[in-house]
């Protein structure tokens, strides 16, 4: 029932802030058309201090960004400007190609401020790759609650048992984070063929093995898959259908074709992209030509 199970590696963003990425993984590159899984914290930024990821741009995907603690600025070159709290969610699709950064709201550095969240990239639809460059954002409070046999489950994104997320995706996808009372057992139906969980508090039972936080189930497809908590526990489940074809991912650009990698490392470095309003300092090429890494 099990196909992998994958554990995070430590990566910094900048200035000392870790995350911890999962997806993707050599055993496993992707989940549905979740191409990409950050766990940031759980982390106490000290008075002072807080995230700065500078201006850097996207192409081919959408952003995800959903946050258990804390608050993060986003701004974009579309002039968005918009904090995201606890419990909300942030879709913002690149498309042909956006820019934008994170930061820790001015009002939250002197006396220092939590933050705990995800971040996923979801690869867009071949025909989809190119489309025009949008951003969402949806309050905590707009997003279905459900309570089902001891776990009370908040819909980010997709479906469940009926219930629908307002966010737009554009593709099927499932995306829920979990509270699970202690021995409660949560049912994943065989809807999607690829589907995973990932254990954020406490511990899970899975076909008679118990998975400490920081783990991802990636299940196998085609029948039911029952996980359940041994004490108080927490999870986020995530699926969908693959990608439809081939994808590359070079730095923060993801596309069905290597030219359009390419093309788009060319535009970052002769300043092509459209510039975040007020914003100046910008995230410089990695090293590494967009050739050298991809994923199949």
């Amino acid at each position: 029932m099990l196909e992998a199970l994958l554990v995070p590696r430590t990566r910094d963003l900048g200035g000392g802030f870790e995350v911890r990425r999962v997806l993707p993984a050599a055993r496993k590159r992707a989940v549905g058309p979740f191409v990409f899984f950050d766990q940031m914290g759980p982390v106490a930024l000290a008075p002072g201090k807080g995230l700065d990821v500078r201006p850097h741009p996207h192409i081919g995907l959408a952003t995800v960004t959903y946050l258990f603690e804390g608050e993060i600025l986003h701004r974009d070159s579309l002039g968005t400007v918009q904090p995201i709290r606890a419990g909300d969610v942030n879709w913002m699709t690149a498309g042909r190609g956006i820019v934008h950064s994170e930061r820790t709201p001015g009002e939250l550095r002197a006396g220092g401020s939590p933050l705990a969240g995800i971040q996923l990239w979801v690869g867009l639809p071949a025909s989809e790759e190119e489309t025009e460059p949008r951003f969402e954002h949806t309050e905590a409070a707009r997003l279905p609650l459900l309570d089902e046999r001891d776990a009370r489950i908040r819909l980010i994104l997709g479906e469940w048992r009926g219930a629908r997320s307002p966010v737009a995706t554009l593709s099927p996808m499932l995306y829920a984070d979990a509270t699970l009372a202690p021995d409660a057992t949560l049912e994943l139906e065989p809807t999607h063929v690829e589907r995973a969980a990932y254990v954020i508090e406490g511990a899970v039972d899975h076909d008679g093995e118990a998975h400490a936080p920081g783990r991802m189930l990636v299940f196998a497809a085609g029948a039911p898959v029952r996980i359940s908590a041994r004490g108080a526990a927490r999870v986020l489940v995530l699926g969908g259908e693959p990608l439809d074809g081939e994808r590359y991912v070079w730095w923060n650009f993801v596309s069905s074709r290597k030219e359009r990698i390419a093309q788009a490392a060319a535009d970052w470095r002769a300043g092509r992209f459209a510039a975040i309003p007020g914003e100046t300092e910008f995230i410089p090429l990695p090293d590494n030509a967009p050739q050298d890494v991809h994923y199949p």
